[in-house]
């Protein structure tokens, strides 16, 4: 409790001090209020912007605020657009802990001292965020690794932080009025997930895992291979990349690789991820991406920092799809339909007024390149238009968001001239077809089949256990109707999984035919 209170006065004073409540008073408060509270703190210089002064007033509070402002820079139906730009700037900006303390964390986790477990560690960090910091090292057997050390005392500060926020979070929600609507304390509740994940760097290695298990096959997105015998939830050792940041595009032309290309694969990448696999890399700023030189793998992106992955349902995946195929299909009426079927805007909406203005937000973006449109601007017309027609903000949805930015930046950055709607256009199309088209039919069959050939000798049972339930004593039914429409509803299930039993039967005879003959016609 002391602490938490040493805390929340060290809070107060940097608001103070950066006249934070300058700036909440302004949305707020009347103008009187906001210059009485600059009467009384008539000393502090309020000078700089209010962004600059946000920016680093999360900055003075560690690294728990730096990345809170991060994630908040991604949420502009939260923040208006000058704070939202200037808290895109907390990227990288953490000092380095001492190299010895990082030695007596990995000499914890694993068991021994990092002199004793490589053949060389470098004690100055080449990389250091938030969270944890990254060390050179060479294993005995000469392979050239990264080391991940989990910054010492992060989960007592994270815990103590998070805390703090789940009251602001409360009270923003009790005095604003689209306080419930923007779901604060959810989105506060989403990040203290995400971050206590990040606290586990087993998770983060896990995260690796399986994205580079998603992209094994590809010719496009590297992922480094973990050595789980040196991991621990603190400690995590992967495989040293070799690759230029793709921030530096006059190295990358330099050395001859197509941006380009690299923007359109970059595109494919984020929508496989999503759409596919529904497991998609969340950090992706230019700080966490390298771009392959060697001459075996020369221009294939390399993914780093694993701490933040998004995950999407099938019903998430789903909607996502139907929006943005009709998107770029400027089919606004099928946008509108999409967000009232799935219960994000109310049931008694008007389409026509909701397609309205959507078309109102996207229209003007076609067409044009890169360099010309922003999806930041694009996104807060939607989340203006959203507040207006009270659609639910998605909290699930966050990462998407950010990581829609992230790709936004690193186009402009490659490609300002690329057109990403006849890029993704395609790809999603195709995937459309994989889901819902005849190759989508066999493969939720093959899913359903095996289900439905266990349910179907229950069905009998089932049957007498529900019109046992809804009979008298006397063997007189409560309610003949409700009996006829058990019966009916019966029959119909019936006939589908004939239907759907003789049907995959056939099918999966037909297979079985052709294969035979293709092996039989071998042989002449």
């Amino acid at each position: 409790m002391l602490l938490r209170s040493m805390r929340l006065l060290k809070i107060i004073r940097v608001a103070i001090l950066y006249g934070l409540d300058e700036i909440v008073a302004s949305e707020f408060a009347p103008p009187r209020f906001a210059r009485i509270v600059n009467r009384i703190f008539f000393w502090r210089d309020l000078s700089a912007p209010r962004g600059e002064r946000l920016r680093r007033a999360l900055e003075d509070l560690g690294p728990i605020f730096i990345k809170f402002g991060q994630v908040l820079s991604t949420r502009r139906d939260l923040m208006p657009p000058d704070i939202a730009n200037e808290l895109t700037l907390l990227q990288d900006r953490v000092p380095p802990f001492e190299s010895e303390l990082a030695v007596r964390q990995i000499e914890k986790s694993l068991g021994a001292h990092p002199d004793l477990l490589f053949a060389s560690f470098e004690r100055t960090p080449v990389a250091s965020a938030s969270i944890a910091q990254v060390h050179f090292a060479t294993l005995k057997d000469g392979k050239e690794v990264a080391v991940k050390v989990l910054r010492p005392g992060m989960r007592d500060i994270i815990d103590h932080d998070i805390g703090l926020m789940h009251v602001a979070a409360d009270w923003l929600e009790r005095l604003w009025a689209d306080g419930r609507r923007l779901k604060a304390k959810e989105v506060v509740g989403e990040f203290d997930k995400y971050l206590h994940d990040e606290l586990d760097l087993m998770r983060e290695a896990a995260n690796a895992s399986q994205l580079r298990r998603n992209f094994a096959e590809s010719t496009l997105l590297m992922v480094p291979e973990m050595y789980w015998d040196y991991c621990s939830p603190s400690v995590i050792v992967m495989e040293r990349m070799h690759g230029i940041p793709i921030s530096q595009t006059e190295r990358l032309r330099a050395e001859g690789v197509d941006l380009s290309k690299l923007s359109r694969d970059g595109v494919e990448i984020f929508f496989t991820q999503v759409f596919r696999d529904g497991f998609f890399h969340a950090d992706m700023h230019p700080g966490n991406i390298l771009v392959s030189v060697a001459p075996e793998t020369f221009g294939r992106y390399i993914a780093l920092d694993f701490g933040i992955v998004g995950t999407l349902n099938d019903f998430d995946k789903d909607y996502l799809s139907q929006n943005f195929l009709a998107f770029f299909r400027r089919d606004y009426k099928r946008v509108a339909e999409a967000h009232i079927e799935s219960g994000w805007a109310p049931k008694d909406t008007r389409v026509d007024e909701l397609e309205a203005a959507v078309r109102a937000c996207c229209e003007p973006i076609f067409d044009r390149p890169l360099k010309n449109i922003s999806f930041g601007q694009v996104l807060l017309r939607l989340f203006q238009t959203s507040r207006r027609f009270n659609v639910e903000v998605q909290p699930q949805l966050v990462l998407l968001q950010k990581t829609l930015l992230n790709v936004e930046g690193l186009g402009r950055q490659l490609d300002p001239d690329l057109d990403l709607w006849k890029t993704a256009k395609p790809y999603l199309e195709r995937w459309m077809s994989e889901q819902i088209g005849w190759r989508g039919f066999v493969e939720q069959l093959k899913v359903e089949v095996p289900r439905y050939s266990r349910l179907l000798p229950e069905l009998p049972r089932l049957a007498h256990q529900a019109l046992t339930r809804y009979t008298n004593g006397e063997g007189q039914p409560q309610n003949t109707e409700l009996m006829r429409k058990l019966l009916a509803e019966q029959r119909r299930t019936n006939m589908l999984l004939g239907v759907i039993v003789y049907f995959g039967g056939g099918l999966i005879g037909g297979i079985i035919v052709i294969q035979v003959l293709m092996h039989v016609l071998r042989f002449y």
